[in-house]
């Protein structure tokens, strides 16, 4: 089994988790461009699918008939669960340590 790739911007991951966790859908392109809102997903995707987190839905009507070309996500059951956990412990952190992070990453 191959190693699940490593979080490559832990802000980045934890602002999908959040807007997932409150129901928001990330959407790619063919390109692997991902959105989440009109926040550009760029390094999370690979991790999230890796670890199981995501589940892929079918897009609303509408959407599914301009752009065949998008597949849409939600957070599966274990990434709601993840996304509560990693949310609690990243909120417990001082500031200063998550500002380091945003920095770093």
């Amino acid at each position: 089994m191959p190693a699940a790739p490593p979080i490559a911007d832990r802000g980045e991951f934890i602002d999908v988790l959040k807007l997932m966790r409150k129901g928001r859908l990330l959407v790619r392109n063919d390109q692997d461009r991902c959105l989440v809102d009109e926040f550009e997903v760029r390094y999370s995707f690979d991790t999230l699918a890796a670890y199981g987190l995501l589940d892929e839905v079918c897009p609303p009507a509408h959407d599914a008939a301009l752009a065949p070309h998008l597949h849409w996500y939600r957070l599966s059951a274990r990434g709601l669960e993840f996304a509560d956990r990693a949310h609690a412990e990243w909120r417990a952190r001082p500031l200063w340590q998550r500002l380091l992070v945003r920095l770093l990453s």
